[in-house]
């Protein structure tokens, strides 16, 4: 495996955004008690006046380049006594594969990132270490996993990119309002998605047609299979479909909100719509079972940051995902729970039904 240090990972500039984020109050910060004595410095001390953990974690991450580097700049100055090494894969689905297959030696200590359904099959298979972090508490409910197997940090709404010189001149319907919008013969081979074995989107998108069609799965195959024609590629991760839509490769494809809206920050030819029915995801934090003792205050630690509104602050600044938490504005543009028309997704059908759907599928297009 390779890792990469801190050290490799964080220039200049992501450190002076860390030592911003860090002054901005995070709710473990230290506030020394007057007249205690103390044995480390402030900055290395918690709320409870306790030293802060140190040693060495490795952080398995679906999160982009971009928010790895600041996430563990900043991480890494309110906890200056942890090294971190890093393992960035954008495929959510890659790193539940990388954690089944070292159940036996562990090598991460930190999953991040990814929609819950993947961390909540690891917990089933008693791969992931139970823990209630205390900043737990200002996270919505729904976001949490009754059985302390992972918590949620933030949400993304499953929405639709397109190329706007492309879709005004050859989609005549314009952009879909609903997913059956896209079986139109004028959408045949213009479609780019991600891949549902590989990617949380492509499965979030998979089993939201399942529970579009009231979880009658033949429906819902039989609109996967409709969608296949219409669909010119499969991508390893999302991201990667959203770049061909910007680069006019493809007409557009199903993807997750808050990567169109970064993309559309940059290139101003493409947009986002959200087609009704959709899901949305709960990208999940959750701490690999089985690493040596010693690392678990470190991975602890990291949990318990992530959770903080500083962190959350952070997210929606370097990715424009909406927070977990209420106090948390969400970035500008960007669709909001309550301003979009959602499925009823069940996350816990969706999670222990996750590889027979997956199968099911591609049986249905021949993959």
């Amino acid at each position: 495996m390779h890792r990469r240090t801190l050290l490799k990972l964080v220039g200049a500039s992501a450190v002076a955004e860390a030592l911003a984020i860090a002054c901005s109050g995070a709710t473990t910060q230290a506030t020394p008690t007057p007249g205690a004595a103390t044995t480390a410095p402030a900055s290395a001390r918690t709320t409870t006046g306790a030293a802060r953990p140190t040693g060495r974690i490795s952080v398995y991450s679906a999160l982009h380049e971009s928010t790895n580097d600041r996430f563990i700049a900043a991480f890494r100055t309110q906890y200056p006594g942890i090294e971190v090494d890093l393992l960035p894969l954008a495929a959510a689905g890659e790193l539940q594969t990388r954690i089944r297959a070292e159940k036996d030696s562990p090598k991460g200590d930190i999953f991040v990132g990814g929609d819950s359904s993947f961390h909540d099959l690891l917990g089933k298979e008693g791969l992931l270490e139970k823990y209630g972090s205390p900043n737990a508490s200002a996270v919505a409910a729904e976001a949490k996993d009754p059985k302390g197997s992972w918590t949620g940090w933030y949400f993304d709404i499953f929405g639709f990119v397109y190329n706007n010189d492309r879709l005004k001149a050859e989609v005549a319907s314009g952009a879909p309002k609903t997913w059956d919008d896209l079986l139109k013969p004028e959408w045949k081979g213009k479609l780019v998605m991600p891949d549902p074995a590989k990617t949380d989107g492509g499965y979030i998108f998979l089993a939201t047609q399942v529970f579009r069609f009231n979880k009658d799965e033949a429906k819902a195959l039989e609109y996967m299979k409709a969608l296949h024609p219409q669909t010119a590629q499969y991508v390893d991760t999302a991201p990667e479909g959203i770049q061909l839509v910007g680069q006019g490769r493809f007409v557009g494809g199903p993807n997750w909100s808050h990567d169109i809206l970064s993309e559309k920050s940059k290139n101003p030819g493409v947009s986002l719509v959200v087609p009704e029915s959709t899901a949305f995801e709960i990208g999940a934090v959750s701490i690999v079972k089985g690493r040596p003792a010693a690392d678990l205050p470190a991975a602890k630690a990291f949990v318990d940051w992530i959770l903080t509104k500083p962190a959350g602050e952070l997210s929606v600044k370097l990715s424009n995902r909406l927070s977990v938490r209420k106090d948390v504005a969400p970035a500008s543009g960007a669709p909001t729970l309550d301003q979009v028309k959602l499925v009823n997704y069940d996350r816990e059908f969706a999670s222990s039904n996750k590889d027979r759907l997956i199968k099911a599928w591609q049986t249905a297009v021949g993959l």
